[in-house]
């Protein structure tokens, strides 16, 4: 079992809107709680007791006694991925990273938890229901997740390869787990790939340094390391965009356990 997670919350968070002018995206109150309170409560309810935070955009904001942090100095020009790796010295062992702009319930960390495997992504099964009446964030921006009857990844991201993205069984929602032997393996394909990427596109990003998570997943597919799925149905939601943000209130009390 993971006892720490890493949760990503450098970003500007620009799709909140005026929202986010004086503070940063996971700082927003939900019934009076910040997001990243409110995932950290879940986390520790699950058994994850060390927090680390990697902060950037208005970071002299973001203090939360108990939490260790890590600095992203230049969150304006990088993207998901190479932010999580200012937090490097902390991918070992057993780990579990999220995005800072998702709420889940309490049971989605315990079923990742569970997962034996060395790099485990969740990913929701009822994923195109988040999509009904969603403006701002069209379906088009899904993080579509394939993988083969074992829940293993095929393919994954954005903008997926070969296979139509309506098609896809799966949504990745931002949160994944390592082991110790699945941290290595993260951090070897990420060093790896800045040396065969270095002055090229990676997958389905510009670059390295504009790359998602789930990019190194496919490059590690890629290179026949498997990547696991963790599959759920509901517990969660994603606040990119002041739409979101409103719907979550309406729907918080209902959803979290």
């Amino acid at each position: 079992m993971a006892s720490k997670a890493i949760i990503i919350a450098a970003g500007m968070g620009n799709r909140m809107g005026e929202l986010t002018d004086d503070k940063p995206k996971c700082l927003l109150p939900l019934n009076g709680k910040p997001l990243i309170n409110i995932q950290i409560d879940c986390l520790k309810a699950a058994g994850v007791q060390d927090i680390f935070v990697i902060r950037g955009y208005q970071a002299d904001k973001l203090k939360l006694p108990g939490v260790q942090f890590f600095m992203n100095p230049d969150y304006e020009n990088n993207n998901i991925l190479e932010s999580l790796f200012y937090a490097k010295e902390e991918i070992h062992g057993d780990v579990v990273i999220l995005y800072c702009d998702i709420i889940f319930n309490t049971s989605v960390v315990e079923k990742l938890l569970a997962s034996k495997e060395d790099v485990s992504v969740v990913v929701d099964e009822n994923w195109k229901a988040n999509y009904v009446g969603r403006k701002l964030h069209p379906i088009s921006e899904a993080e579509s997740a394939f993988y083969d009857e074992k829940g293993f990844v095929q393919e994954i991201g954005k903008n997926v390869r070969s296979l139509k993205k309506e098609d896809a069984p799966g949504e990745f929602i931002g949160m994944l787990k390592l082991t110790a032997r699945g941290s290595d393996l993260f951090k070897k394909s990420y060093e790896q790939s800045k040396i065969t990427y270095a002055d090229r596109p990676f997958q389905q990003a510009p670059s390295l340094k504009k790359a998602y998570l789930t990019d190194l997943f496919q490059e590690m597919v890629d290179n026949s390391i498997p990547v696991h799925c963790v599959k759920i149905q509901n517990g969660w939601k994603e606040l990119d965009t002041q739409e979101d943000f409103n719907n979550a209130k309406k729907s918080f009390k209902d959803m979290i356990l």
